[in-house]
């Protein structure tokens, strides 16, 4: 997907971090690609990278329509490793909220019929009053054992 005038401001923007020309156009690229998959309008989304020691912690913030920010933070020592995991994160979140809010689930009667039966006694579980005592007979091979 193009960034394009009718796509909302994907800001992506670091305090102490030069980012280059590659790396927001990279991150605005696959910003669009993951709110296409999962709900399609995206109301606002940023990411911000700061440095710590050898490594970058970036930050992504998405919102989709009406739903809340969903928001992914991941480090590395690479800057787009970093932005990859923090992506991959917040798309877990979309994706999760994306099945909670589906209704077409069909229910599973099979499932309900089995949970059903698994409460009723079982044959070799009924009261003791329900089972008629066996003939002691000397051919009766439970007799010798009790």
């Amino acid at each position: 997907m193009k960034p394009d005038s009718t796509e909302p401001n994907i800001l992506v923007q670091s305090s102490a971090v030069d980012l280059g020309d590659m790396f927001p156009e990279y991150a605005k690229t696959n910003v669009l690609q993951v709110a296409g998959k999962y709900f399609g309008h995206l109301s606002s989304a940023s990411v911000h990278v700061t440095r710590e020691g050898i490594t970058y912690r970036c930050t992504v913030n998405m919102q989709m329509g009406a739903l809340k920010m969903m928001s992914g933070e991941a480090k590395n020592k690479d800057l787009y490793a970093a932005f990859r995991a923090a992506l991959q994160k917040t798309g877990k979140q979309l994706r999760r909220s994306k099945r909670e809010l589906r209704e077409d689930k069909a229910e599973r009667i099979d499932k309900d019929m089995l949970l059903r039966e698994g409460t009723t006694p079982r044959r070799t579980e009924r009261r003791s009053e329900d089972v008629v005592p066996a003939a002691n007979d000397e051919g009766d091979y439970r007799a010798a054992a009790e």
